[in-house]
């Protein structure tokens, strides 16, 4: 057990979130946030960006989230207390306006996620049933969501490993069809290996790290794992093999759907479609109509969607009670609810600045404005994210040497050097292909100046981690 005095709040006694975890839910935690909804969402922007070789660039996005998933994965267990990237951040340099930066970034790219993956969910729904309005239907999404974090953290990982068994088997029918038309010997090998330089990127290399760009949308996810450590039994033995077992697992299945897309389906024909995986399907190669085909991977999808957001939205409310303890937020996102021990404040904060999101994005698009809101959410996802996990790979070296007193996982300097350059290459190009999200970054970080000037001027040093409602809960 970790020393309190060097690392506070450590002591599973001292937390007031309930242990309850294990490692194979972690495990399934991770795979199915990090499997999530892009590889059904993105696949085919991939595919139009690098042509039939696009597998390279989930291997290559996945290789650079899984050495950053090792740097999450050392400072876990160094510190497994909620917050994550922000309570890195603050161990490292100490700086309450970079910490407060980092964690309202962190919310940004989660509400910006949940509300890019809420839209989606609208999209697929009316596949199913096209009488609601979409936006009701992505609001009451979100609003369901919250109902499902708010009984308890068990409940929302019990649901999401079970969500995630069905996305996986909907990826093993991609798979499967993948296999029978390589086995009638229809398959051309040749297109795995090439990269359409034809395009917007005149070269291979520009096409392949345009390719990881729009691809790095499925690979994040593995960063909310952290959020729920003070929730989890023996983090230390858990979190190494769950977090980078389950981004191993997860860029496999990527890789092999991939390659099982290109050898199916004309790469064009994946490349002007909005679901691309539905494009293999019916394809005709398995005994099974094409409505009844489409009809499940539109169920596979919702079911994929619900999953990740499921995941963002068990995150949001966890960063705001970890950092409140370290008195970057204010004090009243501390608060847990004496039954359900779930941090309630939170939890409300988030589930309407979502609602708020899609409402103003919803006007925003019908008025005219031009935009694809589930892409240029998606984008602004992306381009927070990759400048958190810049910051954590900096941190976890600068605290090489501190708060080792107990056993942890260390992750290898020289990869983590590599993920380092990788992260910040993904970053620029992101930003060079598209400026505009920037603007849209700077809009989603203003919604944490508030909470800025609340605990500024209003905060009471050390309040957040000793709130009189947080010890009246105490057993």
């Amino acid at each position: 057990m970790a020393d309190t005095e060097t690392i506070p709040h450590q002591d599973e006694d001292d937390s007031e979130l309930k242990r309850s975890i294990t490692g194979r839910l972690l495990f399934f935690y991770t795979l199915g946030d990090v499997l999530g909804s892009g590889i059904y969402v993105l696949i085919g922007l991939v595919a139009a960006a690098v042509g039939g070789a696009f597998w390279i660039a989930f291997a290559l996005g996945v290789t650079v989230a899984a050495i950053t998933g090792a740097a999450y994965a050392e400072l876990v267990t160094k510190y497994p207390q909620a917050a994550g990237a922000s309570l890195y951040v603050n161990k490292a340099f100490g700086n309450r306006p970079l910490t407060f930066l980092v964690t309202v970034s962190f919310l940004a790219a989660s509400m910006a996620a949940s509300g890019s993956l809420a839209v989606g969910f609208a999209s697929y729904f009316a596949e199913v049933w096209s009488a609601p309005p979409a936006l009701l239907v992505s609001l009451v999404f979100v609003a369901l969501l919250v109902v499902v974090n708010f009984i308890g953290i068990t409940e929302s990982v019990w649901m999401n490993m079970l969500m995630t068994f069905v996305e996986v088997a909907g990826l093993l029918i991609v798979l499967v069809i993948g296999i029978v038309h390589v086995a009638q010997g229809n398959a051309d090998f040749g297109v795995l290996t090439h990269i359409d330089t034809s395009g917007d990127y005149g070269s291979p290399a520009l096409a392949v790290l345009a390719g990881i760009s729009f691809s790095f949308f499925a690979m994040t996810g593995f960063e909310n794992t952290a959020n729920v450590a003070e929730e989890t039994i023996d983090p230390y033995k858990s979190f190494p093999r769950s977090l980078v077992g389950g981004m191993v697992v997860a860029g496999l299945v990527y890789v092999l759907v991939s390659m099982a897309a290109a050898l199916t389906v004309p790469v064009e024909t994946l490349a002007s479609s909005d679901a691309a995986l539905l494009e293999v399907v019916k394809q005709g190669i398995l005994p099974f109509s094409d409505e009844f085909m489409t009809t499940l991977f539109s169920v596979i999808a919702l079911i994929a969607i619900t999953n990740t957001t499921l995941v963002t939205i068990v995150t949001q409310p966890r960063v705001l009670y970890g950092m409140a303890r370290e008195d970057v937020v204010p004090g009243v996102f501390a608060k847990i609810h004496p039954v359900r021990r779930s941090p309630w404040v939170g939890l409300i904060f988030s589930g309407a600045v979502v609602g708020s999101l899609l409402v103003i994005g919803t006007l925003v698009t019908e008025a005219g404005g031009g935009i694809d809101l589930v892409g240029r959410l998606a984008t602004v996802t992306v381009v927070l994210l990759l400048a958190i996990y810049a910051t954590v790979i900096v941190a976890c070296l600068r605290l090489r040497g501190r708060d080792e007193e107990h056993p942890f996982f260390r992750a290898n300097t020289p990869l983590l050097f590599v993920g380092l350059l990788g992260n910040l290459a993904i970053l620029y190009f992101t930003i060079y292909d598209d400026p505009y999200s920037l603007i849209w970054c700077a809009g989603l970080l203003g919604v944490g100046l508030v909470l800025f000037l609340a605990e500024y001027f209003f905060g009471s040093k050390g309040t957040g981690t000793r709130t009189p409602d947080l010890d009246s809960t105490e057993a």
